[in-house]
C-alpha cells in the first residue's frame, strides 16, 4: 500500500500509536496523531515520535487532542487505531461508513514488514509461550518478539527481511482490526470470559480471537488446545493444518504429555523432555511449553535446539514469580494475572498457606470459580481497587469470609505481613487489571517487588 502523501490519522497515543506514527512518517504519510485526552502534552507528545528517529525532522506530522476537528476527517486514506481504543466509538463508525479503512498496528505493521509472522493468542499463557517461542526461534534465525508483550510491531516492521521472522503476542483488542494479516504458525492457547467490558459478550471476544486464523490457509499451522472445548472447535472455522496440544490425553498429530514427558507427535514421536527437567512449575506451563515447541517444531526447528531452549528457560517476570522469603514467609509476584482464570493457576501453584492480595479494575468479570479455586489454600483475601466490594459479596455468598478491604496497595500488603506466619505465602494475583491503580501490571508487580525488598 503506498501511502506517500496520503493523509492517515492514528487514533491513540499510547506505545502502539506513537510507533504507528513513526513507520507512517517513514513511508511518507502525513499524520495526524489524535488523543481525547486533554490532559496530555501535544509538545511532549510530538517530541516523544519524532525524537527517535532524527531523520523525521522535516515531516508531516500534527498532534491534536480533545475534540476531532470534523476538517480533520476528510480526505483520509486510512485510520490506524491503538488498541487500548475501542473500535465502536461513534467517531470511529462515522469514519467506517464514510469508507475509510479502519486498520489496527498490527495491520500497519505486517503491511510493510518481510519475513514469517508466527503469532499467539489466547486469554493466558500468552506472555509465557511467546517469550519461550521466542527464545527457541533466536537460536535458529533472526528473531524480533513483538505484539502485546510490550514491543510494538510497527517499531521493527521496516527493519525486517525475508529471512526475519516475527513471534507475535496478540490480544483479542490487536486481532479485531486486521484485515489481511496472515501468520505463518498460529496458537490459541485457551478461551476463558475476559474483557467483557470492551468486546460486550462471550461471542465478541470469541470471535476477536479467531481473527487470527482467519486469513490462514492450507499452507500454514494452527495449534489449538484440544482441552479447551472453544479452542478445540476451532479446527472447524480454519483452513490451515491443525496441531493440538494436550496435557490430558495422546492426541493424534499433536503434542502431548505421556508419564510427565512432553511427546511432539506429528510424524515420528519425538521426547521432547520431562517436566522434571523444566524450571517453570504448572500444568498451565506445562501446556505453554507444548504450544510453544508446536510452533517451533512446525516452523523446522531442529528438535535439539527446541529441547535445550526449552529446558533451560526460566519463565517471565510477574507470572507467579518468586520474589524472597522473608521471616519465613514467600512472597510471589502473579500480577499478570489479570483476570479470574489467570489468577486461578496463580492459587494452583501455591504449596503453602497463602495470603492473596486481590482486586483492581472491573472488567465485568464473573469471580465466582477464582473464589472456588481457593480450596482451602488462601487463609486471608486482602481487596482493593473497584472490584474489591465485588468480590468481597461474592466471596461471602460463597461461605468464604477471610476478607480485608483495604484502601490502597500499600495498606494491602502492610496486612499480609502483619498476618503471615513462618511457612506462609504471600501472592499477589489480583484476577483484575491494574488500571486505576497502577498505568500497567507491570507497574503493580514492580511495587510490590519494591515492598517486599524493603521487608
Amino acid at each position: 500500500m503506498d501511502l506517500k502523501e496520503k493523509k492517515v490519522l492514528v487514533f491513540g497515543s499510547g506505545i502502539s500509536g506513537v510507533a504507528a506514527s513513526r513507520l507512517l512518517l517513514q513511508v511518507g504519510a502525513r499524520v495526524v496523531l489524535y488523543d481525547g485526552n486533554t490532559s496530555l502534552d501535544a509538545k511532549a507528545v510530538e517530541e516523544q515520535v519524532l525524537s527517535a528517529k532524527p531523520a523525521l525532522s522535516n515531516v508531516h506530522f500534527r498532534v491534536i487532542l480533545g475534540e476531532l476537528p470534523a476538517d480533520v476527517r476528510e480526505s483520509l486514506a486510512l485510520v490506524v487505531m491503538s488498541p487500548g481504543v475501542p473500535t465502536d466509538l461513534p467517531v470511529v463508525d462515522e469514519m467506517r461508513a464514510g469508507g475509510i479503512p479502519i486498520w489496527g498496528e498490527i495491520e500497519l505493521a505486517y503491511t510493510f514488514a518481510k519475513g514469517d509472522v508466527l503469532a499467539i493468542t489466547g486469554t493466558n499463557g500468552k506472555t509465557t509461550t511467546t517469550t519461550l517461542l521466542g527464545e527457541i526461534m533466536k537460536q535458529y534465525c533472526h528473531t524480533y518478539v513483538v505484539g502485546n508483550i510490550g514491543n510494538p510491531y510497527t517499531e521493527i516492521a521496516l527493519d525486517m527481511t525475508e529471512q526475519s521472522v516475527a513471534v507475535a503476542e496478540m490480544s483479542s483488542f490487536q486481532l479485531e482490526t486486521i484485515h489481511k494479516f496472515r501468520p505463518k504458525v498460529s496458537a490459541v492457547l485457551n478461551i476463558t470470559p475476559d474483557h467483557l467490558n470492551r468486546h460486550h459478550t462471550m461471542e465478541g471476544y470469541i470471535a476477536a480471537k479467531k481473527q487470527i486464523f482467519r486469513n490462514q490457509t492450507s499452507e500454514d499451522i494452527c495449534v489449538l488446545n484440544y482441552e479447551d472445548e472453544v479452542t478445540r472447535s476451532f479446527a472447524r472455522n480454519t483452513d490451515a493444518k491443525v496441531i493440538y496440544f494436550s496435557s490430558l490425553r495422546k492426541v493424534e498429530g499433536g503434542i502431548y504429555l505421556e508419564d510427565g514427558n512432553i511427546i511432539y507427535h506429528v510424524e515420528e514421536p519425538v521426547t521432547i523432555c520431562h517436566v522434571d527437567e523444566l524450571q517453570i512449575l504448572g500444568r498451565h506451563n506445562h501446556e505453554n511449553v507444548m504450544a510453544a515447541v508446536a510452533m517451533a517444531a512446525a516452523y523446522g526447528v531442529p528438535f535439539d535446539i527446541i529441547r535445550k531452549t526449552v529446558c533451560a528457560f526460566k519463565g517471565v517476570e510477574h507470572r507467579i514469580e518468586f520474589v524472597a522469603e522473608k521471616n519465613g514467609v514467600a512472597y510471589y509476584n502473579d500480577s499478570k494475572g489479570t483476570n479470574p482464570d489467570a489468577a486461578i493457576k496463580g492459587i494452583q501453584a501455591m504449596n503453602r498457606p497463602t495470603l492473596l492480595i486481590g482486586g483492581g479494575y472491573d472488567k465485568d468479570s464473573s469471580y465466582e470459580e477464582w473464589i472456588k479455586a481457593f480450596d482451602g489454600k488462601v487463609k486471608k483475601l486482602v481487596l482493593i481497587g473497584a472490584t474489591r466490594e465485588k468480590i468481597d459479596e461474592t466471596a461471602k455468598k460463597l461461605g468464604f469470609t477471610e476478607t480485608v478491604l483495604a484502601d490502597s496497595f500499600e495498606e494491602a500488603f502492610d496486612i499480609c505481613v502483619k498476618n503471615a506466619k513462618s511457612g506462609d505465602a504471600v501472592l499477589l494475583s489480583p484476577a483484575c487489571a491494574s488500571w486505576g491503580m497502577f498505568k500497567n501490571y507491570e507497574e503493580r508487580g514492580d511495587k510490590f517487588k519494591e515492598l517486599v525488598n524493603r521487608l
